[in-house]
């Protein structure tokens, strides 16, 4: 095995501290909650990536869900694997089925000293990022966020999010920003309705402040969509809605993964009091 080179792998923890998070008994989706006495059968462990084919695992999550789940148009260099440029420099979080050992979940995150290396975030690929300038000495971009069909019960981005805070913490770092997708696939019809209309119910409660608003490269052309349908954001939009997130401004058309993208911006001191109490118990 190779292990990642440094500086990536020591900024990481090689073991999430506190047990609450490091490990989950849960119900597969679709199941009965298991007997007490047997909870091992369907637990969960978090874990950072420490190791090349860690990370292969993760990427093979990935093309599973965007590629042949999602119908994504993956430029990868690795067939079976989605692999971008940022990957080499990302941290790689990794929930697993304790029993299977399969990586059932994942996020990355580019670090400000490894954003810097690689010359930019992925954000700023699909948005002018200026108005976050005075942030990004402490700002860590996450990306890539993926669950496997099987395990779409909460859990797992439970968990994910757990070791996320903690990381943030332990690194003195402060802010979160990344691409929220919304699908363009609606009805059977590639459309961009959803979400214009999903962008015209938040910006009405969840827009951040001016200063910090950004401007997509290839914006959705909501004003010639239709503004109002009545939908829901997708759950990880809400999710991390209800953790105080905010977002950045109108969303990017992403044609090789056919989303809508929303920017968003979530800040540790912005952690709603329930969510700082469960994540950092303070």
């Amino acid at each position: 095995m190779k292990e990642l080179p440094n500086p990536t792998f020591p900024l990481s923890p090689v073991s999430l501290p506190r047990g609450l998070l490091h490990r989950f008994h849960l119900p597969r989706r679709g199941s009965n909650p298991a007997p007490a006495a047997q909870p091992e059968r369907n637990s969960l462990v978090v874990s950072w990536a420490k190791h090349s084919d860690e990370v292969r695992q993760a990427q093979r999550l990935r093309f599973n869900v965007f590629a042949k789940e999602m119908g994504a148009r993956l430029d990868t260099t690795s067939p079976g694997h989605d692999v971008d440029l940022f990957d080499s420099y990302c941290e790689h979080l990794l929930v697993r089925d304790q029993v299977t050992q399969e990586v059932v979940g994942t996020y990355r995150l580019l670090t400000p000293a490894q954003a810097r290396r690689v010359g930019s975030t992925y954000s700023d690929l699909e948005f002018d990022l200026t108005r976050l300038r005075s942030l990004r000495e402490r700002m860590v971009e996450l990306g890539r966020s993926c669950v496997h069909a099987d395990y779409r019960h909460g859990g797992v981005i439970m968990a994910l999010w757990g070791a996320l805070a903690e990381f943030m913490v332990r690194n003195k770092l402060d802010t979160m920003i990344g691409c929220a997708s919304i699908p363009m696939l609606h009805n059977g019809i590639v459309s961009g309705d959803v979400a214009a209309s999903i962008w015209h119910q938040l910006k009405a409660s969840h827009l951040a402040p001016i200063e910090h608003h950004v401007h997509p490269r290839l914006p959705l052309p909501v004003e010639q969509l239709d503004q109002h349908l009545p939908v829901d954001p997708p759950a990880l939009i809400k999710g991390y809605l209800r953790l105080g997130a905010k977002i950045l401004g109108a969303p990017a058309w992403d044609p090789d993964f056919n989303t809508a993208d929303l920017p968003m911006l979530m800040r540790i001191n912005d952690l709603s009091p329930r969510y700082r109490k469960h994540f950092l118990g303070v």
